[in-house]
């Protein structure tokens, strides 16, 4: 059997949930689907800004969208809530005016909470984030690789696995190559594993990084 389904999507309702609530009608299904899209967007888009400014790695760990006919709730994960809050609130109330232009829903009111989280180097997308910027400020992936997995066994999780593919440290031919530290069961559907791929954009073309962590069984 070939390894081709989404680690995340296998366990939906087992040990994963949606990251949109929402309801839509089939044939509306579409533009409800474009439109969680074109804010999760902004947003990363947004932080992306503050990050080249900041000696912060990653910012979001996940986006939530909860659409309801008159509100617009969305929960930023994050580990380092500075990079949206500017002085006196004004970055999210920036973020919250960009999203507004976007969608054009005058009928429909967006909040925004930021929501802490803790062990911000046990999620895989800020690790992600954080590989990505080392390689393109052209590291060598095997020293920013192991910096990684360092900073993710200072949290609770109990095995990560990295793969990075592309033209590593600019060789001519393009590879892949990983490194596991602990246990990855992914075969396991009960076990808790967050995944992640993130695409690093170096001189050398397109790197890609697919992260999974492990972090418990139910």
């Amino acid at each position: 059997m070939g390894q081709k389904i989404n680690p995340l999507g296998f366990r939906v309702g087992i040990t994963q949930q949606h990251y949109s609530y929402w309801f839509a009608q089939p044939k509306n299904y579409s533009k409800f689907l474009e439109e969680d899209e074109k804010v999760r967007t902004c947003i990363e888009k947004y932080v992306q800004k503050q990050i080249k400014n900041s000696s912060n790695y990653g910012g979001i760990a996940r986006i939530e969208i909860e659409g309801k006919t008159d509100l617009l709730q969305i929960g930023i994960y994050t580990g380092f809530p500075d990079l949206l809050v500017e002085e006196n609130g004004l970055g999210i109330d920036n973020l919250r005016t960009n999203i507004e232009k976007l969608l054009k829903k005058k009928s429909q009111k967006i909040q925004i909470t930021l929501k802490n989280v803790l062990q911000p180097y046990g999620e895989p997308r800020i690790l992600a984030e954080h590989i990505a910027l080392q390689l393109e400020n052209r590291v060598a992936f095997r020293r920013t690789v192991k910096k990684a997995i360092e900073l993710a066994k200072k949290t609770d999780i109990k095995g990560i696995k990295i793969q990075i593919a592309g033209r590593l440290n600019g060789n001519e031919i393009a590879r892949v190559e990983w490194v596991r530290e602990g246990r990855v069961p992914l075969q396991t559907i009960r076990a808790h594993i967050n995944y992640c791929y993130y695409p690093a954009q170096t001189i050398y073309g397109v790197l890609g990084i697919k992260i999974w962590v492990f972090r418990d069984e139910e």
